[in-house]
């Protein structure tokens, strides 16, 4: 297993908060940095199909603040993630072609704090349909494909934003994770990517929380000390949140700066549902766990939290019934079931079966992985495992077989839900998706913050990421080490095959 890119250029990339302040200091100005983004994008898009909505014009609209204002991130080029974070005047896609034409009234909050902060939107990036997949291949937009490999995903949902941060577009681009969304995609491109714990950062004013909880917003970047800077941007409640998060003691960039302090870490490479782990992935972690005692942490083996199964069960539970309310809210919006994919209308059917009693109970069963994990970090401050238990699969690979398709789409077109549950067709495709990346659902249930850290190439080139979870409100302690394996492993200067230079 490689180090790093074995045709990578060891020089410096700049990122976010190096553009922002060289535009501060005069050395380059914000309309040529837009246009420098801008340029990337049209050379490696066509590529790699990142970006998937024009907001070029209003970009460019946002010059004249970028000019003339001292926000941290001035006239630093951005992407948004086509899913949940809305733009006023545009439409949100979310992965399907019917919703990308229907404009919303307003702009998110996360959208506006991030505008506050200096960023200049551009475009959007692609998404699987209703961000329900570790793939981002919708019918609507096409694949978007890996820079360090066009045969392979970048992972989902934010794969359009990890590509295009990898391949050089942009610094860090948004992201969104519900299952592993924003770790799954940073470790398929060899990218720092954290999520968040549950409230950090406000999903107002949409919702009050996002798939019961599970879901948070942030960011994909090439650098530790970017993540931290955009969360510093961002966190915070809105008016109306149903519960605040306590502030961190200072501000998240500042921990960067922290000793590390001598952490225990428990370490596990076993799949919590029982699948195979690809040896580079558990190479990976083990590897980092030596690293990581010879630094001077107390590192210890143990087997996988709580009731993988089970807890998968229950995540997949949530996840068919929000799509069945997805699905229904669109509806009374004028969007029929049929302008969604076969898989998307599949997923509904089962989420429409489930009885309100078996949806309350497995959710109620959350508090079991919650207490397990609870108790893990009484003993410990960090928990590390490999971040997927897979490489990235080929474009395609998982799309269903002819045959299960012709099956789904017959069983929908005579309203035969009876036989969809019974015959596990959808839900045997949900878990064949989380036995390669069982490990990152554990965080969004439990609402703690995890994040994946770039650690090497496997022998196919393609890069392998390590995951680190924390307890409730302690993002801190993943910076700080974050930021310790970034200068003793730093990986900043990879360059896949495909980058814009």
């Amino acid at each position: 297993m490689s180090t790093q890119n074995p045709s990578a250029i060891p020089t410096h990339i700049p990122d976010a908060l190096d553009l922002a302040e060289r535009i501060r200091r005069g050395e380059c100005d914000a309309a040529e940095v837009l246009q420098s983004a801008i340029a990337r994008c049209d050379a490696v898009n066509p590529r790699i199909n990142a970006v998937i909505g024009d907001l070029r014009e209003h970009a460019k609209a946002g010059l004249k603040h970028a000019r003339t204002g001292d926000a941290p991130f001035a006239g630093v080029p951005f992407l948004l993630k086509d899913l949940s974070m809305d733009l006023a005047g545009y439409g949100t896609s979310q992965g399907n072609a019917a919703l990308a034409r229907r404009p919303v009234a307003q702009t998110d909050a996360v959208v506006r704090r991030w505008e506050q902060a200096g960023l200049l939107i551009f475009g959007k990036t692609n998404t699987p349909e209703l961000g329900l997949k570790a793939i981002t291949e919708p019918v609507a937009f096409g694949p978007t494909r890996n820079p360090w490999n066009l045969d392979h995903t970048p992972g989902g949902s934010s794969g359009g934003a990890a590509a295009a941060v990898a391949a050089g577009i942009v610094p860090a681009a948004a992201a969104g994770d519900g299952g592993g969304s924003i770790r799954i995609p940073a470790a398929y491109c060899g990218l720092f990517g954290l999520k968040p714990s549950r409230g950090r950062v406000s999903c107002a004013p949409q919702f009050d929380e996002q798939w019961e909880g599970a879901v948070s917003t942030h960011a994909i970047s090439r650098t530790v000390r970017d993540s931290a800077a955009l969360l510093d941007v961002i966190a915070g409640p809105e008016p109306g949140d149903p519960f605040i998060v306590q502030p961190p003691a200072r501000p998240f960039s500042q921990e960067l700066q922290a000793p590390t302090q001598r952490l225990r870490i428990a370490l596990s490479t076993a799949s919590p549902i029982g699948g195979a782990v690809d040896a580079a992935w558990s190479r990976a972690a083990s590897d980092c766990g030596q690293l990581l005692q010879s630094l001077g942490h107390h590192v210890e083996w143990i087997d996988p939290v709580g009731d993988g199964m089970q807890l998968a069960r229950d995540y997949l539970t949530m996840y068919f019934g929000q799509v069945a309310a997805q699905l229904t809210w669109w509806q009374q919006q004028g969007v029929p079931a049929s302008a969604f994919e076969t898989d998307t209308q599949a997923l509904g059917l089962i989420g429409r079966g489930l009885a309100a009693g078996d949806y309350a109970l497995a959710r109620a069963r959350w508090n079991n992985p919650m207490r397990a994990l609870g108790q893990l970090f009484t003993r410990f401050d960090l928990y590390l495992t490999p971040t997927c238990a897979q490489p990235p699969a080929r474009i395609g690979e998982l799309a269903a077989p002819r045959w299960q398709r012709t099956a789904l789409q017959l069983i929908l077109r005579f309203g035969l839900g009876g036989v969809l549950r019974r015959s596990g067709l959808v839900e045997q495709l949900a878990f064949d998706n989380l036995h390669r990346t069982p490990f990152t659902q554990l965080a969004n249930l439990t609402g703690t913050p995890a994040m994946s850290v770039p650690w090497a190439l496997d022998d196919n080139g393609l890069p392998v990421g390590v995951q680190f979870g924390a307890a409730w409100e302690r993002e801190d302690l993943l910076f700080q080490l974050a930021t310790q394996l970034e200068l003793e492993r730093p990986w900043g200067h990879w360059r896949p095959p495909v980058f814009a230079a």
